[in-house]
């Protein structure tokens, strides 16, 4: 029996701690290196440079995108291109003012603080960034009561990296103070299957180019989906004693996985399934949909949702989902009989 993932984290693209050391390796480490985002590499490089002549830190960067497509690989390129040392923290992980005041005033010059999940700042630790970012100084109260003073705290200039997967959840007076606001796209399936070809490389594993391309293809255009999927047709070829990865073998590993050729899972199966079956293609809500699947409404909108909506298999109107004519297509359903 081969040991492997659920399907459902297969295609989760948010990153877990088991595998955080395998994707670490499978990160380009220059901008050379970095497949896609063409458009955000050029004014990246531009800016660096430009800040390198200059002998500054780099103005502070947001990058923002669904998650998987890069934003951790793009900060750590940008420290390694800028020759800086970088602090790595969390949203959720500074819970008040002090925890975010003891890193900055550890920081050396020029040094890069990467904050992930910044939208998930609390508003009191948000309020020691505004002058961080602007002036380079944070204000410290000084003793209680009536004698209590402020007194400002001069820090070394350094670069702050944000990442979202929620940019309207960033307050304006944060999100203004960034230089440099950078959106990240979903991938084109030619860039995937070089990400995959690479990947390939680094494992030390033989793939055919037609085995990469349909790998790309089940994707969802996220490269850290495609790097899964090709670890999971790695242990595949490893099962069956096979030394190079061919499509017959990615078509049946992805198949063992419930994963079809555009990359929906079983759940997003179940979700086009419910609406059709159960709610005759809608309009329906959504935390009516994740009820009926089992899943949570957050997860639905966050990791489901949006892939469908790219593919056009689902609408949202003002009275909830509707299922598409291609959503009747892919699940060979013929749409007169709802």
């Amino acid at each position: 029996m081969i040991k492997r993932e659920d399907s459902e984290n297969i295609m989760n693209p948010k990153s877990t701690e088991q595998l955080a050391k395998f994707e670490t390796t499978l990160r380009p480490k220059v901008l050379g290196e970095y497949i896609g985002q063409e458009e955000v590499k050029k004014n990246l490089l531009i800016s660096m440079n430009a800040s390198k002549r200059r002998n500054e830190p780099l103005e502070h960067v947001l990058l923002h995108g669904p998650a998987g497509l890069g934003k951790t690989t793009l900060a750590n390129i940008i420290v390694h291109e800028m020759r800086v040392n970088i602090k790595v923290t969390s949203g959720p992980a500074l819970e008040k003012q002090g925890d975010l005041a003891s890193i900055i005033t550890n920081l050396q010059e020029n040094d890069v603080l990467f904050i992930d999940e910044i939208h998930r700042l609390r508003p009191v630790v948000e309020e020691i960034l505004y002058t961080a970012m602007e002036d380079f100084g944070i204000d410290i109260i000084i003793g209680k009561g009536p004698s209590a003073r402020s007194m400002r705290l001069a820090l070394p200039k350094f670069t702050l990296i944000g990442a979202t997967t929620k940019m309207s959840m960033l307050s304006s007076p944060l999100r203004d103070r960034f230089g440099h606001v950078f959106k990240l796209e979903f991938y084109t399936v030619d860039h995937i299957r070089e990400i995959i070809m690479r990947s390939a490389k680094i494992l030390k594993c033989e793939i055919e180019e037609k085995a990469a391309e349909v790998l790309a293809g089940s994707s969802r255009q996220t490269p850290r989906i495609a790097n899964r999927l090709l670890r999971r047709a790695r242990d595949y070829a490893d099962y069956k004693g096979v030394k190079k990865i061919d499509e017959k073998l990615v078509k049946e590993s992805l198949n063992s996985l419930n994963v079809d050729h555009l990359g929906l899972d079983r759940t997003d199966r179940e979700i086009l399934s419910s609406i059709i079956d159960k709610f005759s293609g809608g309009p329906v809500g959504l935390n009516t949909i994740a009820a009926s699947v089992a899943e949570e409404e957050a997860t639905l909108e966050d990791i489901y949702e949006p892939f469908l909506l790219q593919l056009g298999f689902i609408e949202r109107t003002p009275r909830g989902r509707v299922a598409t004519r291609r959503a009747y297509d892919h699940l060979g359903l013929r749409k007169d009989l709802f």
